[in-house]
């Protein structure tokens, strides 16, 4: 974390680097990295730069408003969350007019790059906005809320696609798929942390949802995300590289699943799966580029 949380003397400026949880990066980039493996597999490994450009802004301005207002929605429950207790607006120390206004400036900035992308790309994009709305409601009523959460995710790669293609096709499918279950898996890991509040509250997650069965179903969410990259690669006919990086993904996650299975697991181990799966998006990533 860049800035430490203190009420008294945080300069404004810093309370807005907290809301839009840019002193957090992981959450910011994991978004990015589809988008990213779904511009560069569309475009064999050279998409314009310009394009990769937008797209990069484009997840920035999307992350800032899903989490300015996830905080709106969260302002009363946050509170109640040891791990949340000291986010801006949980904390009143940012004021729910400043939250809205900060909301508004994020998807305007993601509208205004939205325009760059072609008809099909930008209606996506209008399509993507009422799941990024609504994704913090539906803690409230929808017993596994992460998976509105990685339909969220979902989007990056078709919006990122299309904008290269024009189209959709099988292999857009076939990535989209993976990225919805990668994100269930690393999203279920980081409810973990958070189970004993959340039942007290009384909100859902799939950590509650799959319960003492939580870590098989992340280690089925990865497995289902390696299959599906595998039957991509052999669709694109990614050569020896992009193998190899998915072999180490693979036995990553499978290591993870193992670790999950401990329910001694001290709470920031979550936070530090979670981290990790960046690092093997980005794996990932290099091995789509070179081996495209």
């Amino acid at each position: 974390m860049l800035f430490k949380y203190s009420n008294a003397t945080e300069p404004t400026w810093q309370k807005i680097i907290r809301l839009l949880r840019w002193d957090k990066p992981a959450g910011r980039l994991i978004l990015m990295i589809p988008a990213l493996w779904a511009v560069f597999l569309a475009a064999q490994g050279m998409p314009p730069i310009v394009l990769v450009g937008v797209i990069i802004l484009g997840t920035l301005a999307t992350s800032a408003a899903g989490c300015v207002i996830n905080d709106l929605w969260d302002k009363d429950i946050d509170p109640q969350v040891d791990r949340t207790k000291n986010r801006p607006l949980a904390s009143r120390t940012l004021s729910i007019k400043v939250g809205i206004i900060i909301f508004a400036i994020a998807l305007c900035c993601a509208a205004v790059l939205a325009f760059y992308l072609n008809t099909l790309s930008f209606w996506l994009c209008v399509a993507a906005v009422p799941f990024i709305i609504c994704y913090p409601l539906a803690k409230r009523v929808f017993p596994i809320p992460q998976l509105v959460l990685s339909l969220c995710w979902g989007f990056a790669v078709l919006i990122s696609w299309s904008a290269v293609t024009g189209n959709i096709n099988l292999a857009t499918w076939l990535l989209w798929g993976a990225t919805v279950a990668w994100t269930l898996g690393f999203d279920t890991v980081y409810a973990m942390s958070d189970r004993e509040d959340d039942l007290k509250i009384g909100i859902n997650s799939s950590a509650i949802f799959f319960g003492k069965y939580a870590p098989e179903a992340v280690g089925l969410f990865f497995l289902v995300t390696a299959v599906l990259m595998a039957y991509l690669a052999v669709s694109l006919q990614l050569n020896l590289v992009f193998w190899l990086s998915l072999l180490a993904a693979t036995l990553v996650w499978l290591w993870q699943y193992l670790r999950l299975r401990d329910r001694a697991l001290p709470r920031p181990v979550y936070g530090q799966i979670f981290g990790q799966n960046v690092w093997i998006g980005f794996i990932l990533l290099g091995g789509m580029i070179v081996g495209s």
